[in-house]
């Protein structure tokens, strides 16, 4: 895998995106696009990008998680699941 085979100018994505696009729905590799010398964007597959966006997402949460415990906001594991359990017998009987 040479990273120099996934840069290219705006004007060769222009006049070959059907093989751009070919190359990254195959490779799963991202495409960076340059203008001028200078990295513009990046092309990536669309499976590609939800599994990035669903791993960003989790790692939201973790870093949540963490500053929860930093801030002491946190509750036993037994209190958490009194709780759930007194809540899911309200919602049963209405």
């Amino acid at each position: 895998m040479n990273i120099n085979n996934d840069i290219k100018p705006i004007s060769y994505i222009k006049a070959n995106a059907a093989e751009i696009l070919a190359q990254v729905n195959e490779t799963h590799r991202p495409v960076y696009v340059t203008q001028n010398g200078v990295a513009k964007a990046v092309l990536l597959d669309t499976e590609s990008y939800e599994k990035m966006k669903k791993a960003l997402g989790l790692l939201k949460l973790m870093a949540q998680g963490e500053r929860d415990i930093a801030d002491e906001k946190v509750i036993s594991q037994d209190e958490f699941f009194s709780e759930l359990d007194r809540d899911l017998a309200i919602t049963d009987n209405d």
